[in-house]
């Protein structure tokens, strides 16, 4: 049976950051606990505490909860009111829809001082004549039962004929109490003709896979087949006989069908779990060595060849939430393959790619999946070419003449450059009687006396 775990207290404290000594509230309804525990001694502090929608059968391990103020119990398999004389703060009690048929149980209450609400909807004893006169003559404290008010002239009323009520509830409750002693022995009896067939069934089984029905196999495909079409008719008939079968409301049948769908969920999950290993491998290489284009996942995707970098980018769609862990990414010199939780995508590159360099990055606008993958070939662009040759071309170089004549001169930042001004470097004509007297040149008319034969000729 499931009961109460400290882990699912904690998961169901959230709002309290799993703390769980301090907890005042938490909801553990429609958790198919069967057993009431542990929360007397886990969270001392409760105030509220949901736990309708379950199969507890028994009010139990609350009478710690001193400060608990509202217990909802609704839909469960509670058959009397007991072990609530510690909850001294109970204000609201909800039993709707259990199986109530001991109506006296409710004198425990009587202790709860502060109970000012109780829901019995829904429960057998809600059908005893008498049923609200003795629910309000036995529990004074109380001002709403089933969500009506309980007024003065009503209480007085039912104090009245208390006795006569009281006597009359005690005999529908032996009615009923016998009632359900049969429904006990006709709920034992059911169960255990289901284990005998399913045991017959099961022996049937062993029968038709022993050794000498397994002798003649002309196909084995076919008659595994013709099994699988055999086991769904049983299961289809076992699912209808079960649910079209008049059964009482009772806790045993509500407790049986829950296990009933337990394990028809059991077996579920175990036949996709065996369906997934028997799975055939995807081919994504022919036996010839010839790797295959495979979108098993079935995404979207964008191939582009980046010629300027050299490089190809393979832009996949994977879901915008997916976590990263469940992609696997292989990039080999020829193609790239990617996991996508176990499902492969496999896409054939049209040029080698170099896997060492290659970067896989996920967007963080829109979770795709970008992989960068650079060319193994190199290739020297135009470019670099005309950067090169003016690299090692010569210093000294100023002009470079173009095939259609034209001059091309080098630009030179004078901010950068102090050099001379290439424009400007013929020399001049000696320009002679213009300007200032003192700045014409002087000629030289010096003549070397100690040489007697040299002759002045100043064409030389």
């Amino acid at each position: 049976f499931l009961s109460v775990t400290e882990d699912l207290v904690r998961r169901r404290a959230e709002h309290n950051n799993c703390e769980i000594f301090s907890l005042e509230e938490i909801s553990l309804h429609q958790q198919e606990i069967e057993k009431l525990e542990h929360l007397d001694k886990w969270c001392r502090d409760l105030k509220i505490l949901y736990l309708q929608n379950n199969l507890i059968p028994k009010i139990e391990n609350v009478g710690k909860l001193k400060k608990l103020e509202y217990l909802n119990v609704a839909l469960n398999n509670i058959e009397r009111i007991e072990n609530l004389e510690g909850c001294e703060e109970l204000k609201k009690l909800d039993l709707t829809a259990n199986f109530i048929g001991e109506l006296s149980s409710i004198e425990s209450l009587r202790y709860n001082i502060h109970l000012k609400e109780l829901f019995l909807m829904g429960n057998p004893c809600t059908e005893f004549e008498g049923y609200r006169q003795f629910v309000v003559a036995t529990l004074h404290q109380l001002k709403y039962l089933d969500s009506k008010e309980i007024d003065r002239s009503e209480r007085i009323k039912a104090l009245q004929n208390y006795p006569e009520v009281k006597w009359k509830i005690r005999e529908q409750e032996q009615a009923y109490l016998l009632k359900r002693a049969r429904e006990k022995e006709e709920a034992q009896r059911r169960m255990q003709e289901r284990k005998d067939e399913k045991q017959k069934q099961m022996d049937s089984k062993l029968g038709f896979d022993s050794p000498d029905s397994t002798q003649e196999k002309p196909n084995q495909a076919e008659g595994n087949g013709a099994q699988e079409r055999c086991r769904t008719v049983e299961n289809d008939d076992e699912d209808r006989k079960f649910w079209e079968e008049p059964t009482p409301y009772t806790p045993e049948s509500r407790l049986e069908t829950h296990r009933y769908i337990e394990e028809k969920r059991r077996a579920e999950d175990n036949k996709r779990e065996s369906k997934k290993r028997e799975k055939t491998a995807w081919t994504l290489v022919t036996a010839e060595g010839k790797v295959l284009n495979v979108n098993v996942p079935k995404l979207h995707f964008c191939l582009k060849d980046d010629e300027e970098n050299n490089q190809i980018i393979l832009d996949l769609a994977v879901y915008r939430y997916l976590d990263t862990s469940l992609l696997d990414v292989d990039v080999q010199p020829t193609y790239i393959r990617v996991l996508v939780k176990g499902k492969p995508f496999q896409l054939v590159l049209p040029e080698e790619v170099k896997p060492d360099s290659s970067s896989a990055k996920r967007s963080q606008t829109t979770g795709h999946l970008v992989v960068t993958m650079p060319k193994a070939k190199e290739i020297i662009l135009a470019k670099q070419k005309v950067s090169a040759s003016i690299k090692h071309s010569d210093c000294n170089t100023q002009q470079n003449t173009t095939k259609s004549g034209q001059v091309e001169k080098l630009e030179v930042d004078p901010s950068k450059y102090s050099f001379p001004d290439v424009t400007k470097i013929i020399q001049e004509k000696e320009q002679t009687g213009k300007g200032p007297i003192n700045l014409q040149p002087q000629k030289v008319t010096n003549v070397k006396k100690s040489c007697v034969d040299f002759e002045n000729n100043e064409d030389v």
